[in-house]
């Protein structure tokens, strides 16, 4: 496991050097001044000057890009060329605002996808299974920013059961303090505070819906797959002979060889969620990191796009380490295929 452990580790620092070498390397193909794409400070500012020095801009680019590490590592990410304030002090509560409604997503898809997976897998060939599989490929088949069109037409416009836009009703006059609405929420002194997390959870629907469609298809049609060839096993099929219930096989037997198949995927799904955000947010007008990144991309403010991606790429890298960690300690045979034993 200390082998494996070290390995992991290592081609998550390497990936993480590659991250930064390439988002160092976007100040030189973003149009104008790389000192200024850099740090949001503008050629002809009184701070320029000290900035050249600070960055290391009169050394060489060896030297450009250790001094660019080591404004990573404290989170020192520049100005913003459209505000002028700091860009990670902008940035926590946007991060804040995406991260709920992502793990809220996740989890819908989670708690969808592979129950509904199992399901089908159980009634393989069945009418049951033609249906969910049905289902899942055309819910795989449609674009994020229609069926948020479709959702918003039927649920908000001809039923008007839901909201459309934006985290909550302003007149419940929620201060922002984390950046989760339904935190805020909570540790208000609103005397209406009932109301508002009500009217908070309403909002949260057509987001939510929308962002976990396609992975929630995604972990169905991946489940499925797995539970099938999981249940022709020689093992499963003596256990049935014994007299095992179905139930039994499918939670004892099938599942815990499903996930050793499914964690691998999450990575993907949850980059895939992020690759989404965007959309959504724009949709829904949703004040998270997705819509300041586009937001940024159309008024050209280098320093948030650059934070952004750097951002986003580095949590799915976290995560793909965790997954990894879990697996090699969860299943040990992972680490048997790649490292013979260890």
């Amino acid at each position: 496991m200390t082998r494996y452990l070290m390995t992991r580790l290592f081609y998550f620092f390497l990936a993480l050097l590659v991250l930064s070498v390439v988002t160092f390397a976007l100040n030189w193909l973003f149009p104008g001044d790389p000192l200024t794409n850099m740090s949001g400070i503008r050629e002809g500012q009184t701070a320029y000057e000290a900035a050249l020095t600070s960055r290391s801009f009169d050394s060489t680019i060896i030297q450009q890009y250790l001094n660019y590490l080591e404004h990573i590592v404290r989170l020192d990410w520049g100005l913003s060329l459209s505000t002028g304030t700091g860009v990670w002090q902008d940035a926590a509560t946007y991060l804040v605002v995406s991260a709920e409604l992502l793990l809220l997503s996740f989890l819908v898809a989670v708690v969808v996808g592979m129950p509904l997976g199992m399901l089908a897998a159980n009634y393989f060939r069945h009418n049951i299974d033609k249906f969910i599989l049905t289902s899942a490929m055309t819910g795989y088949s449609i674009p994020v920013f229609w069926l948020a069109q479709l959702l918003i037409l039927l649920f908000a416009v001809q039923i008007e059961w839901l909201p459309i836009t934006g985290q909550i009703n302003p007149l419940y006059a929620i201060d922002s303090v984390t950046g989760s609405v339904i935190i805020d929420i909570l540790l208000s002194d609103s005397q209406y505070k009932l109301a508002a997390l009500q009217d908070a959870t309403l909002h949260l629907i057509l987001p939510v819906l929308t962002l976990s469609s396609l992975p929630s298809m995604l972990l169905l049609r991946i489940t499925r797959n797995q539970t099938i060839e999981v249940l022709q096993k020689p093992y499963v099929k003596a256990a049935r002979a014994r007299g095992l219930s179905q139930q039994r096989l499918l939670f004892r037997h099938a599942l815990p060889n499903v996930l050793q198949d499914v964690l691998p995927q999450m990575t993907f799904i949850f980059g895939l969620m992020m690759a989404n955000l965007v959309i959504v947010e724009h949709i829904f007008n949703w004040p998270g990191a997705g819509a300041w990144l586009l937001k940024a991309i159309i008024e050209r403010d280098y320093p948030i796009i650059q934070m952004v991606l750097f951002t986003l790429m580095a949590l799915i890298l976290v995560l793909n380490l965790l997954v990894e960690v879990y697996r090699g300690w969860r299943f040990p045979m992972t680490r048997e295929e790649r490292y013979g034993g260890y």
